[in-house]
């Protein structure tokens, strides 16, 4: 089995986080109307420097934008709320805990956008057990 195993594109990543958002409740999924979900290998040099990540395994995601809640009828149109996921470092992380692929991903989902929009790791928690 392992000789022919391969690890997920940048477009399949995707496709699962997709899948993974769209199971997410929709109270949760309305705080970011519109979100755009990338995944890319690693984060850039810039986003390493402002996170101070002492390596590029360091960050599985990033969440960029301003979620509805804090949006305000004066603003000038806002670029679209993103999340950012790393897949070498979701696939590391992946490879190294006794956990799904589709999980780690959701996760990294909920967390990102959870702290953004300061949720607790309880409520967090809670969203990651409605899907499970």
């Amino acid at each position: 089995m392992w000789p022919t195993a391969k690890s997920p594109t940048l477009a399949e990543m995707e496709s699962i986080a997709h899948d993974a958002f769209a199971r997410l409740p929709k109270h949760f999924r309305d705080l970011c109307e519109g979100l755009i979900i990338h995944v890319d290998d690693f984060p850039s040099d810039e986003v390493l420097e402002e996170m101070k990540a002492e390596s590029e395994f360091d960050l599985l995601g990033l969440f960029q934008g301003v979620g509805l809640p804090f949006q305000s009828s004066g603003d000038i149109a806002p670029l679209p709320n993103m999340v950012w996921l790393y897949r070498r470092p979701i696939l590391d992380y992946w490879a190294e805990h006794d956990e799904t692929l589709g999980h780690v991903i959701t996760h990294v989902l909920v967390h990102e956008i959870g702290h953004h929009f300061g949720l607790s790791d309880d409520d967090m928690e809670a969203i990651e057990a409605s899907v499970s």
